[in-house]
């Protein structure tokens, strides 16, 4: 697999036998129906953090039904964590016919998560559903090149346009402050990463975003940025800490960032 190509060894915390495990599923689960399965996020942008996910994209050439959805859910449920030992998978898989050629909103057929963990525990296994993110998921696909199994994606997905990629990476703005409280590291990183994405047109990873947006904000603005970048690069999410001197602070500068965003975004963009 092309794409476990420098995922090897204790710096990839078992990274790369759960891809394998990962893989593995995904062709036992789909079989003929696989077109071909690429590694995008972290692992393509310039390596992964301590709790960075294990993302896959899957592309299919039909939807899956419910019994592949079953067992992809209970595979996944084994193979993916939020340990030191065991990374959290992303698993996101969608029908060729459905974005090739290119068309938006995309649909997301199958989409795991462990932040999904109790939702899928407690309701079953995803259904397709439009998901503006793929076109995000997509781009980094073709530009990672990083297949696991199958052709190299330029092979198999069309290129995104890159009107798409900005309203994708805005779309999510208003589901990600509703994790703020309990994923602030992320949030905050995400939200950089929108916003260095908008004035740069790269899509950057999440520290290195956080390198470029530093810059750009004023002094008062800069610590709990600064904070969370060092939690990317430094620890687990059971490690995290947030101290009472910086809580404060988040939202304000939250609404700095949000402010930035607003000036880089498109009048049209919605319509």
């Amino acid at each position: 697999m092309d794409g476990l190509r420098g995922m090897d060894g204790r710096d990839e915390a078992g990274g790369a036998e759960q891809l394998r495990e990962t893989v593995g599923l995904v062709r036992e689960v789909i079989g003929s129906a696989l077109v071909g399965a690429y590694l995008h996020g972290s692992a393509v942008l310039g390596g992964l953090g301590p709790a960075s996910d294990l993302d896959v994209l899957v592309v299919t050439r039909r939807s899956l039904d419910a019994r592949e959805r079953r067992a992809l859910v209970a595979g996944l449920l084994e193979i993916s964590g939020l340990t030191a030992a065991v990374r959290p998978v992303e698993l996101a898989v969608i029908v060729q016919s459905g974005v090739r050629p290119w068309r938006t909103p995309p649909t997301c057929d199958f989409l795991f998560g462990e932040w999904l963990r109790e939702e899928l525990l407690a309701g079953g296994p995803p259904q397709p559903e439009p998901m503006p993110d793929l076109a995000l998921l997509v781009h980094l696909a073709l530009a990672g090149n990083r297949p696991l199994t199958g052709p190299p994606p330029a092979e198999v997905l069309d290129p995104v346009p890159h009107a798409d990629l900005v309203r994708a990476s805005v779309a999510g703005i208003p589901e990600l402050l509703d994790e703020l409280d309990e994923d602030t590291r992320n949030v905050l990183l995400t939200l950089a990463r929108v916003w260095c994405t908008l004035a740069t047109g790269e899509i950057r990873p999440k520290d290195a975003a956080a390198d470029w947006a530093l810059d750009q904000l004023p002094p008062e603005h800069r610590p709990v940025l600064e904070h969370a970048r060092q939690l990317y690069r430094t620890c687990h999410y059971a490690d995290e800490t947030w101290s009472a001197e910086l809580l404060p602070r988040v939202r304000p500068h939250v609404d700095e960032v949000l402010a930035r965003i607003a000036r880089l975004t498109p009048e049209d963009l919605g319509r």
